[in-house]
């Protein structure tokens, strides 16, 4: 007798293979997934590199998701597997097997499946650790040997994991068992199948989750909006999709049978009225297929996009390879003494300086009025929005020439000049307590624009005559100034792009580091109004840039894989419950008077309607989430919108030819279960 249950789950395993060797692949690759990232993640070699502790903490963000979406689309195949097998189940009850004999072939069976996912999971990871790991060192520039080894640490979490996930599916099918009766057990893989009621309340609540969602990712105009929104917008979606998914759909469809001229066609009648019959069991499939697809489509695009615009990136957080800040308390006496030196220091490593600029200013924030800018009134309290917010920059006539290589006219006392975005229009202009004529007004520079009313409500260069009326601006904010919540200060910024090899940079940026220091020790003891200096180079960060995107598009490509296997997962057990549903269903078709071939129109309709919806759906929803990510990349000092729209176009073509495939695999399955109606 103890040997009966043992091969009784053997044999039902076997005999159910068509179910569970999908179940099985799945559990597998996602044990080896999770294994793979902890590996990596608590790898102690990683830890020593330059960038790894970056690199880490990325995939350690990965590993918590790896299990929430492990957990979430094995418990939904273990779902399906089980009502898939009720009938089968109560045979066993009817033929004499208790309720706890069942128990016990059902516990087996998740013990065989458990035992199989977790060995040939580990078993997976172990041996390709080293190639995944030589990938991720290679996708961001970390440098090291990888040697072969065994991880406590992601062998210990993938066995807690899956432990937890498959005795929480096996209390779920317990429980079916224990509730249901005999007849309800040879039943219940046909339930589902009455008419589904038109739920109008829920249609409406989709409408207006999914509207409100909408409405956020298009009306955010500035990066700081995007991040603080973006969640909310994301589950407003979700709700949306599943609530029209689930209700909206049927409402459709009961419309579309209302309409006699339409529905009364021999090729929408069998279609419609098919949809409706059995809407309410796909449409959370169909729900989980569009998010699914979704989010493989956010995920892969982006980090794609963020590795492949790292270039861009550091051109646009640094807009020279070596920028010095020195920052004074009051005006200072010979702040040109920092461009003497750190430009003596560049050509005395052997470098050339092939750009440059030095100037002083004052860098705020200010909030836009009808007559100018005003700063004295950010605070506590405040009743002000990010558009009205701008970051403001007084500068002097010849500083902004030497930043932006454009010209100025020549500007007489009371009289200024002004750059900014929007477009500055008055002819007057308030600001410290002073009105000034606008002599000339322009935009910003457009290799500053983007970024800058990403982060904010846009930015104004307010240019001055001299450094004289620069003091007294400084000296009249000076008056008014909360220094307890932020620090008034003037800044004299020199920047230089130098030419060399990337290893010729690193040791020019080195030279530059002890000449500043040199510098700062000889300016404290001279200049009491010296407040410190920063010192900021390109290629010092180009690596940590690397580690950072280079770890997000791994674990981007790592979870976009996943995605896509619950995906593919998900619509291959949808096909094999909707083809035992359907065989039978059109087999009366043909017996009341359909002929094959409208027959297989029907099929074909609705099998290409339901499949290629979701991925339609979640192509409209990445269009319209388009404005905010990209506002939430710029954050990232990534304003490149061109790469990123090739990168969604791409990743969205791939995706489709990848769910393409995937439909004409699994269709194959749908249409051998239905047989001869095709």
């Amino acid at each position: 007798m103890r040997k009966l249950y043992p091969k009784l789950a053997a044999t039902n395993i076997r005999n159910n293979k068509q179910f569970y060797l999908p179940y099985l692949l799945a559990g597998g690759l996602s044990a080896a997934m999770l294994y793979l990232v902890m590996a990596m993640a608590y790898n102690p070699g990683l830890q020593e590199m330059n960038g790894g502790e970056t690199v880490a903490a990325t995939l350690l963000l990965g590993v918590t998701i790896v299990r929430v979406f492990a957990a979430i689309f094995l418990f939904y195949t273990n779902s399906f597997i089980i009502k898939r097998r009720k009938k089968e189940l109560g045979v066993y009850n009817i033929l004499g097997m208790e309720k706890k004999h069942i128990a016990k072939v059902l516990t087996l069976e998740m013990l065989f499946t458990a035992a199989v996912t977790i060995a040939g999971g580990l078993a997976f990871g172990i041996v390709f650790n080293k190639f995944f790991a030589m990938l991720l060192y290679r996708m961001t520039g970390l440098d090291a040997a990888i040697p072969f080894m065994i991880s406590v640490e992601g062998v210990r979490g993938v066995i807690i994991t899956f432990v937890i996930i498959y005795a929480a599916a096996l209390c779920y099918n317990l429980m079916q068992i224990r509730l249901a009766n005999p007849i309800e057990l040879l039943h219940g893989g046909s339930k589902g199948e009455r008419e589904p009621k038109t739920k109008i309340l829920l249609t409406l609540i989709g409408l207006a989750a999914l509207g409100g969602g909408y409405y956020m990712a298009l009306a955010v105009e500035d990066a700081v909006s995007a991040i603080t929104l973006f969640f909310v917008a994301v589950l407003l979606v979700i709700v949306g999709t599943y609530c029209l998914f689930t209700a909206g759909s049927i409402a459709l469809l009961k419309l579309l049978r209302k309409n006699k001229n339409y529905y009364y066609q021999p090729k929408h009648f069998t279609t419609v009225s098919g949809m409706i019959y059995r809407m309410k069991q796909n449409a959370v499939g169909l729900a989980n297929i569009c998010i699914l697809s979704t989010m493989v489509l956010v995920t892969v695009s982006t980090t794609v996009c963020m590795y492949l615009g790292i270039e861009d990136m550091l051109k646009e957080r640094f807009p020279k390879e070596i920028i010095a800040t020195a920052y004074y308390n009051a005006m200072p006496e010979h702040p040109e003494s920092l461009d003497v030196a750190m430009e003596d220091s560049i050509k005395a490593s052997g470098r050339v300086v092939t750009a440059r600029h030095a100037y002083l200013n004052m860098s705020m924030t200010a909030v836009r009025k009808e007559s100018g800018f005003s700063v004295t009134g950010i605070g506590a309290g405040t009743d002000y929005s990010i558009p009205d917010v701008a970051l403001l920059e007084v500068v002097t006539r010849e500083g902004y020439e030497s930043l932006t290589g454009n010209t100025v006219a020549p500007l007489e006392e009371g009289e200024i000049a002004v750059a900014a975005t929007p477009f500055y229009e008055g002819e007057t202009l308030e600001f410290a307590g002073k009105t000034y004529n606008v002599k000339e007004s322009a935009g910003y520079p457009e290799d500053e624009d983007d970024y800058l009313t990403s982060i904010a409500g846009g930015g104004a260069y307010l240019i001055v005559p001299d450094e004289t009326e620069f003091a007294q601006i400084f000296e009249r904010l000076g008056q008014n100034w909360d220094q307890e919540r932020v620090t008034l200060r003037i800044q004299y910024d020199a920047g230089y792009e130098i030419d060399g090899t990337a290893e010729e940079k690193l040791a020019a940026e080195r030279a530059v580091r002890d000449a500043a220091a040199a510098w700062e020790t000889a300016t404290a003891s001279e200049d009491a109004s010296y407040s410190g200096i920063f010192l900021e180079c390109r290629e010092e960060n180009r690596s940590d840039y690397y580690s950072l995107n280079g770890g997000f598009l791994f674990l981007g490509l790592f979870l976009g894989a996943m995605f896509l296997m619950v995906t593919v997962l998900i619509i291959f057990y949808k096909q094999i419950s909707e083809g035992y549903e359907d065989k039978e269903r059109y087999a009366i078709m043909e017996k009341v008077g359909m002929s094959s071939a409208e027959v297989r129109r029907a099929i074909r309709s609705q099998v290409l309607t339901v499949f290629f919806l979701p991925i339609v759906v979640a192509v409209v929803h990445i269009i319209i989430a388009f404005p905010m990510i990209k506002y939430i990349l710029s954050a990232f000092s990534l304003t490149n919108t061109t790469l990123f729209a090739l990168c969604v176009a791409g990743t969205a073509l791939v995706f489709f030819i990848i769910y393409l495939l995937v439909f004409i695999l699994t269709s194959r399955s749908y249409y051998k279960i239905v047989g001869n109606q095709v």
